[in-house]
């Protein structure tokens, strides 16, 4: 009879209250007005509500590049020929007259303008469709067809394409094009060309595009060649500082017997079984050399709106973001700048070997590499491919892997398939232990959204799988960063709460009953009638942990939105077993004095108007009264927003309580005997002057242990939520989150940026970079080459595929 007093210590109604909680907050979610997109007239759409509170607790967010990051709509804006430097970044397109103007003037320069336009025509291995009159270009390289679309918008138009010719307007007249050779372009060579004949019995021109690197090595030695190399750095400079895809355009010309001794060699290499690679690398090296420098290209790969933005106040607030991508190295890096994952100071390491013995030895190196860069305080990210991956993941290198990529400030991993985005998130899951959060928008990315903690998909244009698998679905990526922030952060702080509010209102009333039993000789005999006992969880205490729940606002959106670090403090009060036992002791220590505050105030020498002396159930009603009346004020102690629903139901459940006492104790007893013992007890009770003095001295004298411990934690080591709130309430200057350093060295960055912010700084965005970080951009960016898309490593050359295709021929229609 005991212990049975005391099954009520664990709150069975703490599974219902959390699942009305969750219930609501996923309306919230699918309700809130600022994460809906007008373009596509839809919502953030919440799948399941079991995983609110992890929203809260994310430390990794794996993300898919095109369609999530990026709109993978390509725009050709720049075009650098010779000291020229033509086109404007606020056009959409490329828009600037005087490159025509140039070109009538008929001089050397025009020359080369026409040699730049008719490379954009004909390098490439764009295939025309004519749709309803309109010219369409399928294209496997989105930058390919963008410079093709750029020509066009210049009067050089290409239309048709032939086995072995190509067919170009250009200035208004045809121009037919023999192709004679292609040389793919692959991630090693970064370069593709294309050898043409310019007319009927024209010249022979060697046609060829790729990174900047590649393309200066092999220019012709002169005085007019390194003018032409430093005019053209200095506009790729310019480029690169807004995150352009950049290629280089060379050309040279050849006789009729040096390509004759050439072809034969080539066509060899094409047909060899072994060393294939290896001979077609060969046999172009030796015509991709002594070349001209015509011009340059700058292309945008369009972000998504906000992505910098949104990246930047992630990594703000702890969080490590990976980029997980199909797309090829170059691509990838450039668009982790372009967005902002990586910075211009941002040492990259890059994985890209074949072989297992080799990839580890790289990642041995590279962790070695990474502790002095922790030491130095210098930020770093890896780059790995998929062939690495598919090493670094198998036997001892992965757990070089893991070490390294936890170690990593940010990580592109490209080149990969489905499957390896997968792996990759349930490795980081196992390793970090901590929440790991993958978005994407594409069929190819359902298997990682699935193997993650919490799987969000962004309804794009490559469909509703993702979205449909995921836990939550959003519109655009930058609303992950309200999703988290402030629903994350919000759910996660409501939910520790809850739990640990029930826990503690449980404790405080049914320890009583272990105080009371060392006055009923532990006989087992309760204190508070049984009716009442059942009631506490059910009616009495119900909505101030719903409340809590649902109406809590710990920080303003607004704040925790412009000051990204407050995240991080979230998760620093999650729920520990430091902070589950500060509570739980708490609810002892206000039992201990609810009790005998209690018990000396209404003990046997009080005499009430009927002329006795109360007993054992007046004793027990009484010390409930201010049970509830005290977890109903630490509900509101609690509470960091006091909004008319918290207040209305914390103060309505004491005025529910002295309802049903008065109800109680004048109807039930008349109605079969229930709770005889009740009979008149609120009579007694409310003609007392001491029962309503106790009822303000005995629950403000119980919480006065949580006054002090909070005032002494506010003082001594506030919060950052503190530290913002009070901000929010001064207009004086304030410099208090320098102090959060002491909380996590993690943040210390994010600190001071968020110092600045405070002090009425403003984060500017990722364009806005001075000259010299656009030359540490292009220094970067330089080693590793420009971005040029473009597929490689199919199972037939792109010569073969271009061989058999004619656009002038019908497509067979089918029913």
């Amino acid at each position: 009879t005991f212990f049975i007093l005391y099954n009520n210590l664990i709150p069975i109604s703490l599974q219902v209250t959390l699942e009305v909680v969750r219930f609501f907050q996923a309306i919230y979610i699918n309700n809130d007005i600022e994460m809906y997109d007008v373009n596509s007239d839809s919502c953030a759409i919440a799948r399941t509500s079991n995983l609110n509170e992890e929203l809260g607790q994310v430390k990794f967010i794996m993300s898919d590049k095109t369609g999530t990051l990026t709109r993978n709509v390509m725009k050709f804006k720049r075009l650098s020929i010779g000291s020229r430097n033509y086109g404007n970044n606020e056009d959409d397109e490329f828009a600037d007259a005087s490159l025509i103007e140039d070109y009538r003037q008929g001089d050397e320069h025009s020359t080369s303008i026409l040699e730049v336009l008719k490379m954009m025509a004909v390098c490439h291995t764009v295939v025309p469709e004519n749709k309803d009159g309109q010219l369409i270009y399928q294209s496997s390289s989105p930058d390919e067809a963008a410079l093709v679309r750029g020509a066009a918008s210049q009067s050089v138009s290409f239309h048709t394409r032939q086995p072995q010719k190509v067919i170009c307007n250009v200035f208004g007249e045809d121009e037919t094009i023999e192709i004679l050779d292609v040389i793919d372009f692959t991630s090693d060579r970064k370069r593709m060309s294309v050898i043409v004949r310019d007319g009927a019995g024209g010249d022979i021109k060697l046609y060829t595009k790729g990174a900047d690197t590649v393309i200066f090595e092999r220019l012709e030695h002169g005085k007019e060649q390194e003018e032409a190399v430093e005019y053209c750095t200095e506009h790729l400079e310019d480029y690169a500082s807004f995150g352009y895809r950049t290629l280089c355009f060379s050309m040279r010309h050849l006789t009729e017997q040096e390509y004759s001794q050439w072809a034969p060699e080539y066509k060899k290499a094409i047909l060899a079984i072994d060393n294939r690679a290896k001979l077609l690398a060969d046999a172009a090296e030796k015509l991709e050399r002594n070349m001209i420098l015509v011009g340059a290209t700058a292309i945008e790969d369009k972000l998504q709106e906000w992505v910098p933005e949104t990246i930047q106040a992630l990594m703000a607030a702890d969080i490590r973001v990976w980029m997980l991508t199909g797309d090829k190295r170059e691509t990838a890096i450039n668009i982790a700048h372009s967005c902002a994952l990586c910075h211009t100071n941002t040492e990259l390491l890059i994985v890209d070997k074949t072989t297992y013995e080799e990839t580890y030895q790289k990642l041995e190196q590279f962790v070695a590499r990474a502790i002095e860069l922790e030491k130095q305080e210098k930020g770093f990210a890896m780059v790995i491919d998929g062939k690495s991956l598919l090493h670094a993941l198998t036997g001892e290198a992965r757990k070089h892997f893991g070490d390294l990529a936890l170690r990593c400030h940010a990580v592109v991993c490209c080149r990969m398939s489905p499957m390896q985005k997968a792996e990759v998130v349930e490795m980081v899951r196992k390793l970090a232990k901590h929440v790991v959060l993958a978005i994407g928008d594409g069929a190819n990315d359902v298997a990682m959204i699935q193997a993650a903690n919490v799987g969000v998909g962004i309804s794009g244009e490559e469909g509703l799988q993702a979205a449909s698998a995921s836990d939550y679905a959003i519109p655009r990526f930058h609303f992950l960063r309200r999703f988290l922030l402030v629903h994350g952060a919000w759910n996660h702080d409501r939910s520790v709460k809850v739990i640990l509010y029930s826990f503690y209102k449980n404790i405080c009333l049914y320890i009583i009953e272990l105080w009371f039993a060392m006055f009923s000789a532990w006989s087992g005999q309760t204190i508070f009638e049984r009716w009442t006992i059942g009631m506490f969880n059910v009616i009495f205490t119900a909505w101030p942990p719903v409340v809590l729940g649902l109406f809590d606002h710990p920080v303003p959106a607004e704040q925790i939105m412009k000051y990204p670090a407050l995240y991080a403090s979230f998760q620093n009060r999650a729920f520990s077993i430091g902070n589950f036992s500060l509570w739980i002791g708490l609810a002892i220590v206000h039992s201990l004095s609810l009790f005998f505050l209690t018990y000396a105030t209404m003990e046997h020498q009080v005499v009430w108007d009927n002329g006795l002396t109360g007993g054992w159930l007046m004793l027990g009603n009484c010390a409930y009264t201010f049970v509830v009346a005290t977890v109903c004020f630490k509900a509101l102690l609690e509470c960091d927003s006091w909004t008319w629903p918290v207040v209305v139901a914390c103060i309505g459940s004491i005025g529910l309580w002295i309802v049903f006492v008065i109800v109680y104790s004048l109807v039930f007893p008349h109605i079969g005997g229930i709770g005889a013992d009740m009979a008149g007890m609120a009579a007694i009770m409310m003609s007392s002057y001491t029962f309503w003095l106790a009822l303000l001295f005995i629950p403000l004298a119980t919480l006065l242990w949580d006054l002090v411990i909070k005032s002494l934690f506010t003082i001594a080591m506030p919060t950052p939520r503190e530290l913002a709130v009070m901000y929010n309430k001064r207009t004086t200057s304030f410099n208090g989150f320098e102090r959060l350093a002491s909380y996590s060295s993690n943040v210390l960055e994010n600190m001071r940026l968020l110092t600045s912010s405070l002090r009425g700084s403003t984060t500017g965005s990722t364009r806005s970079r001075t000259a010299s970080e656009a030359s540490l951009a292009l220094a970067e960016q330089t080693r590793y080459g420009f971005a040029f898309s473009q597929d490689e490593s199919s199972a037939v050359a792109q010569t073969e595929l271009i061989r058999n295709v004619d656009s002038t021929r019908e497509k067979p229609t089918g029913r």
